[in-house]
């Protein structure tokens, strides 16, 4: 049986996505994304999946900067329909609530339903976590909002149902390995991600992509991030639709390196599915 770390409680969102990926195994829960990443480069689990992106509220923090840190491979990658419901102890109703805890990204994918409701959203670290203080306070007058698993594991009741503002509201995981395991090229939908950390010349970055265009390489995220604090440094994070063992990634890397000061493939792994569904 594989042990599984995420970040987060039972119920959580990525809770959810372990249990979609990979069915009846173990799954080990963690207070923060980097013990979740430790545990597996000491060995102590088999894999984490970690949530990098949200379709409305954008990326999660802290990820990036971990993953160069973390020394660990990206060997797949899977995308979770996110449904939000209002969560709150037996007896309340939805006029009673006056404030709603969550995590910050789970707030801003339901901020449309909270005004409107006149709820203040309460930041907290996790989903999950905040129905278990709401189970803990027996307050009818404080809410949650989380997965339809956490209701069950909390026994809590549900107010309201997918409350997010949009219906395409959809969390893209990461799952990450300490060894690096490169799928065979059968020709199918391939994307490799890369870290690197360009030269401080003018048109390095440019340079750079230019390696891509040239040799034919789809871009589908590039994203920058400065580096020890300074603001003349930046580290960049780059996903592109190609395997890593191509001669045309090959050729754009060797663009990368010349114009750079150093360089990670974080990880090869096949397309989701749900890259081709949403395309249509």
């Amino acid at each position: 049986m594989l042990k599984i770390a995420y970040q987060g409680v039972p119920g959580a969102y990525s809770h959810i996505a372990c249990r979609q990926i990979f069915p009846n195994q173990e799954y080990i829960p963690c207070d923060t994304f980097e013990i979740a990443m430790e545990m597996v480069k000491n060995g102590s689990v088999d894999k984490a999946v970690i949530p990098v992106e949200n379709s409305n509220a954008g990326r999660v923090t802290d990820v990036h900067f971990l993953l160069p840190k973390a020394n660990l491979h990206i060997v797949a990658e899977h995308f979770l329909r996110v449904e939000h419901q209002l969560l709150a102890m037996h007896g309340a109703k939805l006029g009673d609530i006056t404030s709603a805890a969550s995590h910050p990204q789970a707030l801003a994918q339901c901020s449309e339903f909270l005004k409107a409701h006149s709820i203040k959203p309460i930041s907290r670290i996790d989903t999950a976590k905040s129905c278990e203080k709401i189970a803990l306070e027996q307050d009818k007058t404080k809410a949650a909002i989380a997965s339809k698993l956490a209701a069950e594991i909390y026994d809590l009741d549900i107010l309201a149902s997918n409350i997010e503002n949009a219906d395409n509201n959809t969390t893209r995981f990461l799952v990450m390995q300490a060894n690096e395991e490169i799928p065979e090229d059968d020709g199918g939908k391939f994307i490799t991600s890369i870290m690197f950390v360009t030269k401080h010349i003018p048109a390095a970055l440019y340079k750079v992509l230019g390696g891509f265009a040239t040799n034919g390489i789809n871009i589908l995220k590039l994203e920058s991030y400065l580096l020890n604090g300074k603001f003349f440094s930046a580290q960049f994070y780059i996903e592109v639709e190609q395997h890593a063992q191509s001669k045309a990634l090959q050729y754009a890397l060797s663009e990368l390196k010349f114009f750079s000061e150093e360089y990670h493939i974080l990880g090869c792994y096949k397309a989701h599915p749900y890259r081709d569904k949403k395309a249509r």
